[in-house]
């Protein structure tokens, strides 16, 4: 949707002007920028600048089998990451808050519920059409965000910043901190490429899970695809509040976690289940793949999703599992790893005046 808190906020990303008229021709008061519509549920404020690196988010084939049509009720490692989420950013109905990289917006509608007025923002517009109703939605890019200076005082980032080169995390971070209000926290779920002892045995399990592929057992394909563009930018945990701090921003509260219990459970137990599932919709269809790439997934992923919303034997089973995967959490949270959750908060920008401190 387009509200009229988003319409009050929203800026020009070429030169930061205001945008005035309607939301469907927005005109830049400085540059003199038009920005046509392009759907009446969401904005189109992509910059003019190109950047080199793009992400495969915005690839159709990422799309192609349903798998972020739906925003269907939180399992597994997306319920353990809402749960971290709530913990520690404590969202308000007082808070504004933005979602960067919201992907389908799925975590802006499981968390409507706390009052925040909340915005995504995403390089895509692949957005769930239960979203679309009901948040404000950007299509823009996060190293140029289109919105003005101390806008929000909550935001979110999940899987987002190992996507980024060094210099476009740089890049990213100084724009959320520009959105952010001083004191504004800032949830993150990403990874620095040193890792702990305890990777070995992620690396055991993910070896096993591409030797059940080659067998025909499960599929990879997908994962592959999500993970082809990553960049992890950041060597140690020391270079991240290294680069944290260059932006105004610092660590409050971090989590570690290697899901040693979670890899097994989603990278072979559920790729199991879903090539289960696949081979048993295929046989019901006489063995005819549509010609829709990804068509019979998506018969798939419709089915299980009509299961989980149900909310019968099904989907306990998966709260239960849910609650196993937590145990990584639980055993290893505090063991240094490359996997982290952390809250992050705006500092007060630097003052000119104070002795040894330079002005950016």
């Amino acid at each position: 949707m387009i509200s009229r808190n988003l319409l009050s906020l929203v800026r020009c990303p070429d030169c930061r002007g205001s945008l005035f008229g309607q939301s469907e021709n927005l005109l830049c008061s400085s540059c003199g920028r038009a920005f046509p519509s392009a759907s009446p549920d969401f904005l189109d404020l992509r910059p003019t600048r190109e950047f080199a690196d793009t992400t495969v988010y915005q690839d159709e084939a990422l799309h192609a089998d349903a798998r972020y049509d739906i925003a269907s009720t939180p399992v597994l490692s997306a319920r353990l990451r809402q749960d971290l989420l709530r913990k520690f950013l404590k969202i308000t109905p007082r808070d504004r808050l933005i979602d960067l990289g919201c992907g389908n917006g799925r975590s802006l509608l499981w968390n409507r519920e706390l009052g925040a007025w909340s915005v995504g923002v995403d390089v895509s517009s692949f957005f769930s059409s239960e979203v679309r109703q009901v948040a404000d939605l950007v299509v823009s890019d996060l190293r140029c965000l289109p919105l003005a200076n101390a806008s929000f005082t909550k935001a979110v980032s999940l899987d987002v910043l190992e996507h980024l080169s060094r210099d476009d995390l740089s890049l990213m971070l100084s724009e959320t901190a520009r959105v952010l209000s001083v004191g504004g926290q800032f949830f993150v779920y990403s990874h620095v490429m040193t890792n702990s002892s305890l990777a070995f045995g992620l690396r055991v399990i993910n070896t096993f899970a591409r030797f059940l592929e080659r067998v025909g057992v499960l599929d990879l394909a997908h994962e592959r695809l999500r993970k082809s563009d990553h960049r992890n930018p950041l060597a140690d945990l020391d270079d991240l509040h290294r680069m944290l701090r260059k932006h105004r921003l610092h660590v409050i509260k971090i989590r570690y976690y290697t899901p040693l219990i979670g890899a097994f459970i989603e990278n072979i137990l559920v790729r199991v289940g879903e090539q289960f599932l696949r081979r048993r919709a295929k046989r019901r269809s006489d063995g005819q793949d549509t010609a829709r790439p990804g068509e019979l997934d998506r018969v798939v992923r419709t089915e299980a999703r009509a299961w989980i919303e149900k909310r019968g034997v099904i989907y306990h089973s998966l709260r239960l599992v849910t609650w196993l995967m937590k145990l990584d959490l639980l055993l290893f949270g505090r063991i240094k790893s490359g996997p982290f959750f952390a809250l992050i908060e705006r500092m007060p920008d630097p003052n000119p005046s104070s002795p040894g401190i330079l002005a950016e």
